[in-house]
């Protein structure tokens, strides 16, 4: 699954179109960095291609000048049909956190997408034009850590948009 429109590249990107999992076509090219969390090279086997996308768990904050709540839950219920993978989001009238989980090749692709998640669905979804204040992204490994040790946010349930 591609995030972006076909055709030209987006604004901003210099080359390198930001996918949420791998297409085959670029999935290992050479320009990649090839590296896994503890750091060691990730090689594709021999005579095919290898699949490196990861799950990420994201926590996305946003806040910004107060809107009416009704107009909040619906922009948020919208994003949640047009961005099927959201788990979970929270809300008042100046501020919301958006929980899911997002397949990317790496970090820095779940975060790039992820920061890209608000202002793409700005005008679709009818969002309030608040700014992004906070962001987290954590491995599937790493949330089930904390789930296991009672550190962190519970598993998102009920899924879908609460007040908080």
């Amino acid at each position: 699954m591609r995030r972006g429109r076909p055709g030209a590249p987006p604004r901003g990107s210099a080359e390198r179109t930001l996918t949420s999992v791998g297409t085959g076509e670029d999935a290992a090219r050479p320009d990649d960095r090839g590296t896994e969390r503890d750091g060691a090279a990730q090689h594709a086997p021999k005579g095919g291609r290898r699949e490196a996308s990861r799950l990420w768990h994201i926590t996305l904050s946003v806040s910004g000048a107060e809107a009416p709540l009704k107009e909040v839950r619906r922009a948020l219920e919208q994003l949640a049909h047009d961005h099927p993978f959201l788990l979970t989001s929270r809300y008042a009238n100046d501020h919301a956190e958006i929980r899911y989980w997002e397949e990317a090749r790496d970090l820095h692709d779940a975060a790039a997408v992820a920061l890209r998640l608000w202002g793409e669905h700005r005008s679709t979804a009818k969002l309030p034009p608040w700014e992004i204040v906070g962001l987290e992204v954590i491995d599937r490994e790493t949330y089930h850590q904390r789930l296991a040790e009672g550190y962190g946010p519970p598993p998102a349930s009920p899924v879908g948009v609460h007040p908080f």
